[in-house]
């Protein structure tokens, strides 16, 4: 048998159009590139969604976590509207309303005669007045002792 060609068909075929039974290179090109092109897309997806969470986060922005759950609501829920307020979040610092309503409860007490509560954030003022034990010294190098997760 003869491999000639139909008469009706060109006698220059292009280089994409393999032969019967060889390798498409073309195919395996294009597969592999589309392969790439749909990780480097995911990859670009995913940093872009995660774009306010580290802008939150290198401020040390107080609503951190707020901005985080709303980034996750976003990419979970493809609601657009999350990802834009955690955006917005991020990029604003909202003010500290706990400390001057603190000092103005504070005042207001000492006006009333109320001896002031304890604040839980503060170290009882006697706790620094007392001198350690040698005993202590045990205790007190175990409780400066910093733990790791690693």
């Amino acid at each position: 048998m003869s491999e000639s060609l139909h008469p009706i068909a060109p006698h220059h075929l292009p280089s994409f159009i393999t032969a019967p039974g060889d390798t498409d290179v073309m195919m395996v090109g294009v597969g592999i590139f589309l392969i790439v092109a749909v990780l480097a897309v995911g990859n670009l997806y995913l940093h872009l969604h995660s774009l306010p969470e580290r802008m939150a986060h290198k401020s040390q922005k107080f609503q951190f976590e707020i901005v985080a759950v709303l980034c996750l609501l976003a990419l979970f829920t493809h609601n657009h509207l999350f990802w834009v307020i955690g955006l917005f979040l991020a990029m604003i610092d909202l003010p500290d309303f706990s400390s001057p309503l603190r000092r103005i409860a504070g005042s207001v007490e000492k006006m009333a005669g109320v001896p002031p509560e304890e604040d839980p954030t503060e170290p009882p003022a006697g706790a620094a007045a007392h001198p350690a034990a040698p005993g202590d010294a045990k205790a007190a190098s175990a409780k400066s002792e910093v733990h790791s997760h690693a």
